[in-house]
């Protein structure tokens, strides 16, 4: 097992998605997938790969989660194989671990797999092919500001961009709710800005006996103060689009 550098997965690198990818590659049905606690959908389209090369898919049950979302995006596009509590995936495991597998290379590995662990492994994502992978969608890459594919993994929905960055739904979701929350912000501190510059003229031309236009600066200078207000209390009022904490994940082979 090695980490490298490239572009990021789900927001993240190391990421789940092709580590489960690439060992699904390498090892086929002696591979065990397990999904436990955790936000978002990371995991999911990973564990995709896992079943559709003969892997062991494994997820924990939503119900004895402490985070239930990522088990339950993963029990909604994969046909899973065990969904069970914590306590009893790790005898399962043990279980699993001492059982013959069927042997490698019964299942054919699809090119698109190939595509995304070579874009993992560090090969520049236009020569591994990343443009096969899907059509143009009308989304841009929060992260490069490239156009984004819309790649399908049976009825899984996510998105790469050319440079090669990629993302889930709800990662996709995460990132842009920030993008749109630092935007709020910088606008925030554009016209609170603006509002201290034209007070401070406002006033120095006051002292020089300027009415007119002083009286022009401060005019202008409220008007930024209410609309920087109103932008203030959209930001802290309104919820967030999302919620990123940390996933969880293990992976096994037998």
């Amino acid at each position: 097992m090695r980490t490298t550098r490239g572009p990021k997965e789900n927001r993240f690198r190391p990421a789940i998605d092709p580590l489960f990818r690439s060992a699904a590659q390498t090892y086929g049905p002696r591979v065990v997938g397990v999904i436990l606690t955790g936000y978002l959908d990371d995991g999911t389209a990973g564990l995709w790969t896992v079943k559709q090369l003969g892997g062991t898919a494994i997820v924990q049950d939503p119900d004895d989660a402490l985070v239930p979302f990522m088990p339950q995006n993963a029990l909604a596009y994969v046909k899973v194989d065990y969904c069970l509590p914590l306590e009893e995936i790790a005898p399962l495991l043990v279980r699993l671990t001492t059982e013959a597998a069927e042997e490698e290379g019964v299942f054919e590995v699809p090119k698109d797999v190939e595509i995304e662990v070579n874009i993992a492994k560090e090969q520049r994502a236009l020569d591994a092919g990343v443009l096969e992978l899907g059509e143009p969608s009308n989304y841009a890459c929060p992260e490069c500001h490239g156009v984004l594919l819309q790649v399908k993994d049976g009825a899984l929905f996510r998105f790469r961009c050319h440079t090669g960055h990629a993302y889930s739904i709800e990662s996709l979701l995460a990132d842009i709710a920030e993008k749109m929350d630092d935007a709020l912000w910088n606008s925030i501190r554009a016209f609170e800005e603006g509002e201290l510059f034209m007070r401070h003229m406002g006033e120095h031309l006051g002292e020089g006996h300027n009415g007119h236009s002083a009286e022009s600066f401060l005019k202008r200078a409220e008007e930024a103060k209410r609309q920087a207000n109103l932008m203030r209390q959209a930001a802290v009022n309104s919820d967030r689009l999302n919620t990123v904490l940390p996933t969880t994940l293990i992976i096994l082979t037998h």
